[in-house]
């Protein structure tokens, strides 16, 4: 396992817990650290517990733990929500001028020390900075150059003006200052620094970056968590690039709006979390009715209904797999790290247009909130490869007409893919309709029509099935006959909680399963080992139930469901259990 080290500050909703999290999370990245975030937030302006969590190590890291090293509490209450990951020797930097933390109690075995965040962020410009206080404090007990976070600094607060940054390094010196001039003590913690060059987002960011790289130029979308960053990531950006980012009354009308782009011939996109998926499910039929391509990023939070809007789950998965009226050719992608969020909304562009098919990408809020620490490499532009699929232009459109001249858009391809012609395509002129139609577009009740229609657009699912690789990512011992299998943003976790497993002897094999329609056909892999754990977050075990199905054989389950993203060492503990069962 990593020798990481783990740092959090919690209070209110309102305390700026945000974004002083992102500004620590942002110097120990700029120092050549590996990081990775997670977040406890209430859905609420002001009020309620919030905190942010950054692990760190000079290795690489994918998880959060279960263990606190340093803690900024701003509220009683965030000691009590973090007691159980507080150990021996764990640092709480408190204000003790602060009212409700004027008699706090420090666990025994642990080091409270009282700074005084709000006077001494006073003398520095401004009360407003005594979270950035707390972080000069914490840059002494870690024994981390604070030249880091004077760099994380800037770029926070650099287009504000050079005085606030100047003000905010004060305010920071003055907190380091305090803790080494008043606690004469030897803390256990040494943030190593290292040449390494490192990006830091979280999973939106990297879809959004990966939109752009993939050619979209248009997205509509309506705000909901946790999605809308990735709508204020393409806001300012995609713009550069020639295209438009519109925020709609709703996400109905989103869908609409995005499905008109796409049939105008821009690569289009919408992101939206579970009750917006359930409004998107009608257009959804109308987009693979009329083939048109289009991406629809589903970014998972508890439900049902409004649910738990800032907590994890992955809940959407049958939805993903069946929602809609009728019977629905689609795929459903599932990336499995925030680079791969990245890859995956590439290659989903790609689907789409190739097969002229409405392509879910599932995400979810552990991904979409966490930010992770990845070498420039791993988005390699030069690396993107953009296919629009079978768009026929002025010299082959007469392949596809019929004998009148007419364009078929739905022609009856033996791959199952029509042709597509952009608007402005000498004799490409031809209309599309929700209701069945025949090869020119035009409605039919015909029966022969019909059948031969239906199996044409599921033709396109079996043609990707053959021409694309859908194999799993694997982990662990080949040749164990322990198997586990997961899907989404659980991946990092279990392998993460695979050296926990290994210190105790316990070892297994894992398949990471990135798409989930059409997904890999892993019923060999299944009837073939003795035991077989699928871990997913969510009540029903609705991927369990999905590969049972495939492999006529039953799995064991690992689930949770209360809205709190796994852990590396309680996951293994889980896991391990569960294979004793």
């Amino acid at each position: 396992m990593p020798a990481d080290f783990n740092w959090a500050i919690g209070g209110e909703a309102g305390d700026g817990i945000d974004s002083t999290g992102k500004i620590f999370a942002q110097a120990l990245s700029r120092a050549g650290r590996h990081v990775f975030t997670s977040k406890d937030f209430a859905s609420r302006i002001r009020g309620g517990y919030t905190a942010y969590k950054v692990r760190t190590s000079v290795d690489q890291v994918q998880s959060v733990v279960d263990r606190l090293d340093v803690l900024i509490a701003l509220t009683p209450r965030t000691i009590d929500e973090n007691l159980d990951e507080l150990h021996e020797g764990s640092v709480i930097v408190y204000d003790g001028e602060r009212t409700s933390m004027q008699n706090v109690e420090i666990p025994e075995g642990m080091i409270g020390l009282d700074v005084p965040l709000k006077s001494l962020a006073e003398e520095a410009g401004g009360a407003i900075m005594r979270n950035v206080v707390a972080l000069g404090a914490a840059c002494e007990v870690t024994n981390f150059p604070i030249e880091n976070l004077d760099s994380a600094l800037e770029k926070r607060f650099g287009s504000k003006g050079q005085k606030l940054v100047d003000n905010n390094k004060e305010a920071a010196r003055a907190g380091q200052n305090y803790v080494a001039d008043e606690y004469d003590h030897e803390f256990d913690y040494d943030l190593d620094t290292t040449d390494n060059d490192y990006v830091l987002l979280n999973g939106d960011e990297a879809i959004g970056m990966g939109a752009i790289a993939a050619g979209c130029r248009f997205y509509a979308g309506y705000p909901i968590t946790p999605a809308t960053n990735v709508m204020e990531y393409l806001t300012g950006r995609i713009e550069q690039y020639g295209g438009h980012v519109i925020q709609a009354e709703d996400e109905l009308s989103a869908i609409n709006i995005a499905l008109g782009a796409a049939r105008a011939g821009a690569r289009s996109m919408t992101a939206t979390s579970g009750p917006g998926i359930d409004l998107m499910a009608e257009t959804f039929g109308l987009i693979a009715t009329s083939e048109t391509p289009l991406v629809i990023c589903d970014v998972m939070r508890s439900g049902p209904s409004t649910g738990m809007p800032t907590k994890q789950e992955q809940g959407d998965l049958n939805m993903a797999l069946f929602g809609g009226h009728g019977e629905i050719p689609r795929f459903v992608v599932a990336p499995t790290s925030v680079s791969e969020c990245f890859w995956k909304t590439v290659e989903a562009f790609n689907l789409a247009e190739k097969y002229q098919t409405p392509v879910y990408i599932l995400s979810d809020l552990a991904m979409a909130v966490t930010e992770q620490t990845f070498p420039p490499e791993a988005f390699d532009m030069d690396a993107v490869e953009i296919e629009r699929g079978n768009v026929v232009d002025d010299d082959t459109i007469d392949e596809w007409q019929n004998e009148k001249g007419q364009f078929k858009p739905h022609a009856l391809a033996e791959d199952g893919i029509s042709p597509r012609a952009f608007p402005g395509t000498s004799g490409g002129a031809h209309m599309s309709t929700g209701l069945e139609h025949d090869e020119l577009g035009r409605r039919t009740e015909d029966t022969d029509m019909r059948v031969q229609q239906v199996d044409k657009r599921n033709k396109k699912v079996e043609t990707a099935q053959e021409r694309e690789d859908w194999s799993p990512r694997e982990f662990g011992n080949p040749d164990s006959d322990q198997l586990v299998i997961t899907w989404g943003s659980n991946e990092g976790t279990i392998v993460e909680a695979m050296g926990f497993l290994e210190e105790e002897g316990v070892d297994i094999r894992l398949l990471s399963v990135p798409y989930l329609f059409p997904r890999p056909d892993l019923s060999e892999e299944i009837n073939d080992a003795d035991d077989v754990v699928v871990v997913e977050c969510n009540e029903s075990g609705q991927f369990a139930d999905v590969l049972e199905h495939d492999a006529l054989r039953r799995v064991k389950r690992v689930n949770k469901y209360n809205g709190v993203q796994f852990k590396a060492d309680e996951l293994a503990e889980d896991i391990k259990e569960t294979l004793e069962a």
